[in-house]
This record gives C-alpha cells, sequence and structure tokens, in this order.
C-alpha cells in the first residue's frame, strides 16, 4: 500500500485530474486528496450529468496515471489496469438567489 500513498503524495492524481478537467467541459474548482480518496468541487453546466463527470475523470485519470506510474501499479493491481474503485458519491448544489 505505500506505493499507492507515494502515488498521491507526488501529485499524480491531483495532476491528473487537473489535466482532464482542464481538456473538458467542467472546470475543478477545490480538490482534496487523501492516501485513498479524494475530494472534488466541480463545476459544470447543467448539461452534463454527475455521471458523465465521475466517468471521464475515473477513465481518462486512470490511462494518464498507469501511463505514467505503471512500473508501481502493476506491483499493485497485477490482473487488469485499474485504479479507481467502482462507486462514488455525489452531492448537487446549486446557485442561490437573494
Amino acid at each position: 500500500m505505500l506505493d499507492n500513498v507515494f502515488i498521491y503524495q507526488d501529485n499524480s492524481v491531483n495532476n491528473a485530474l487537473q489535466q482532464v478537467a482542464a481538456n473538458s467541459d467542467f472546470c475543478i474548482e477545490v480538490m482534496e486528496t487523501d492516501k485513498d480518496h479524494v475530494h472534488l468541487l466541480v463545476s459544470a453546466p447543467p448539461k452534463m450529468s454527475p455521471l458523465q463527470i465521475v466517468r471521464k475523470l475515473k477513465q481518462e485519470t486512470t490511462y494518464r496515471i498507469w501511463k505514467e506510474k505503471e512500473s508501481v501499479l502493476r506491483r499493485i493491481y497485477w490482473r487488469e489496469r485499474t485504479f479507481w474503485t467502482d462507486g462514488y458519491f455525489v452531492s448537487t448544489i446549486g446557485n442561490v438567489s437573494q
């Protein structure tokens, strides 16, 4: 598990998430990472569902992180190229007018 901690500590996850957002229709406003999870506050147009955003972030960051850290990840996930778990939690917020 120390290898996973290394990946989070060297900003690979943060950088990959920011790169995906920079090439997408949404923006990561706030990001907090821990050794085994990530919290994001994302700003997106109403046409994008939370599922679309999560799917894009998970798929593209998995590809990017594996490309950058394959030697480390192969020792942890030797059967398949995975990085994230299947689950996620989403809560939406909106603008409040006075």
